[in-house]
């Protein structure tokens, strides 16, 4: 029998902004001209950034959590709705062929939410089954893949999920923590949507694989506020990625005879320059195998869940993968939790 395939791939991102000119025109003097938050601006591998809410003629620094939220359904609806129809036009389908509408996001919630309003808009069948999958973080896309994928495979449902994150929305006060200087050297908005087929050409997920290091669970938070939500970004989290990542690799490569050496696309989430650096040194990849993810950081910077879609959208319009290529999807958040798919081309 064959099974599902991701079969189309979508996104949309708001406005742009340089990143020398944020710095240069907001965050200089958002940290008082800080020798060490330039110095992490400056080496965050970012050029350009999209955001919402534009910091230059839009500062949101001093709204409570209810404003953000409700600033977050008003840009969500729009930016969702490009994203998953440039998604189903990919993937040849209309929204009525749609059977599961999972909406991933840890930026941003109400009560009726994307779900259910991007399926009225989008004229969906009222027999939709929908999903939410809330404040998970970074590496939110590859759990939220494999749950639609599994929709497809047993229920035989076209599937959709879209990752929205809306991160400019909580910028927060200034102060002298490095974690929340880090965060705002780094993190941007964006919208992407994958569909699922239950079968037909596409992109296999074959398996899945996760590893969680609670130990170090504290090094990465994403903490809800009286003031937005609040970044906890520790620089020692590339350190806890380089201990785990050969042992996920193996498990999720060999057990179904694969070498890292035959990986023809490496989709991998780009939480920052360095852990890019270690992800490639610990696993001994080729030069240029990350560069989809060095591209995507440079041109999008970090968007949290979806950002790894981001990737994979420039995977498949760069890379000729044949019939039987593998692409690993992998992407690592709160938890510390680092999680990875085996994708397959088929078609």
């Amino acid at each position: 029998m064959v099974g599902a395939a991701l079969s189309g791939l979508g996104m949309a991102v708001p406005e742009s902004r340089s990143q020398q000119e944020l710095w240069d025109k907001f965050f200089s003097e958002h940290y008082a001209g800080n020798a060490v938050a330039e110095k992490l601006w400056r080496r965050s591998g970012i050029e350009t950034r999209h955001g919402v809410a534009d910091p230059l003629t839009d500062d949101v620094r001093a709204l409570g959590t209810e404003a953000r939220m409700q600033r977050f359904m008003e840009a969500a609806m729009p930016l969702g709705r490009e994203a998953i129809m440039n998604c189903l036009d990919e993937a040849g389908l209309e929204p009525s062929d749609v059977g599961l509408l999972t909406v991933v996001s840890c930026t941003g919630y109400s009560t009726p939410g994307l779900d259910i309003l991007l399926a009225r808009d989008l004229g969906m069948s009222d027999a939709v089954q929908r999903l939410h999958v809330g404040h998970m973080g970074c590496y939110a896309a590859v759990p939220g893949l494999a749950t639609v994928n599994d929709a497809a495979v047993a229920r035989g449902k076209v599937a959709v999920m879209l990752c929205l994150e809306l991160t400019s929305l909580h910028v927060q006060a200034p102060d002298e923590e490095i974690e929340q200087m880090v965060a705002h050297a780094l993190f941007s908005d964006a919208a992407a949507a994958v569909a699922v087929v239950p079968e037909g050409p596409g992109l296999e997920i074959v398996d899945l694989v996760a590893r969680t290091d609670a130990a170090n669970a504290a090094l990465m938070t994403w903490d809800v506020t009286d003031n937005g939500f609040r970044m906890g970004l520790s620089p020692l989290i590339p350190d806890v990625l380089e201990r785990h990542v050969v042992g996920v690799m193996d498990e999720l490569l060999t057990r179904h005879g694969v070498e890292v050496h035959d990986v023809a696309g490496w989709a991998v989430h780009p939480g920052g320059p360095r852990i890019l650096d270690v992800i490639g040194e610990r696993l001994e990849l080729d030069p240029g195998a990350l560069a989809e993810s060095h591209a995507t950081l440079r041109d999008y910077g970090n968007c949290s869940s979806a950002t790894v879609i981001l990737v994979l959208q420039r995977i498949l319009a760069e890379r000729d993968l044949k019939d039987g290529d593998h692409v690993v999807f992998m992407a690592f958040g709160p938890g510390l939790t680092l999680y990875a798919a085996l994708l397959r081309k088929r078609g």
